[in-house]
């Protein structure tokens, strides 16, 4: 998961919403955390509804990510983002990518 906003946040911010981002993300895919990868960067120059309120994009990808659970995924992540650093829902776009096995690497091979 990368996550990308306009905020500014401070170590102890950052690192707090790393870790619940990565358990979270675990959890939500019923994957162990050890696969899972969370990016945060933060003071983008972002607009969004022609404002600069604060606001997040988030791309989210998992090899087998299954589309029909994306709903689910979007409450549990706008909810997170929300809860943890109170960015509005309606101010977060997330863009699901399902990668094939082979396109995805990681420890020298593929997936």
């Amino acid at each position: 998961m990368k996550l990308q906003t306009n905020m500014e946040l401070d170590a102890e911010q950052q690192e707090r919403f790393l870790k619940q981002a990565s358990a979270t993300t675990a959890e939500a895919l019923g994957k162990p955390e050890n696969y899972v990868m969370v990016v945060l960067e933060t003071q983008q120059s972002m607009s969004f509804a022609g404002t600069t309120d604060p606001l997040a994009y988030v791309e989210f990808k998992s090899i087998g990510l299954p589309e029909a659970k994306t709903p689910a995924f979007s409450d549990t992540l706008c909810s997170l983002i929300h809860s943890s650093l109170d960015i509005a829902k309606n101010r977060i776009y997330i863009e699901f990518s399902d990668a094939p096995r082979a396109m995805w690497g990681w420890d020298g091979r593929t997936f």
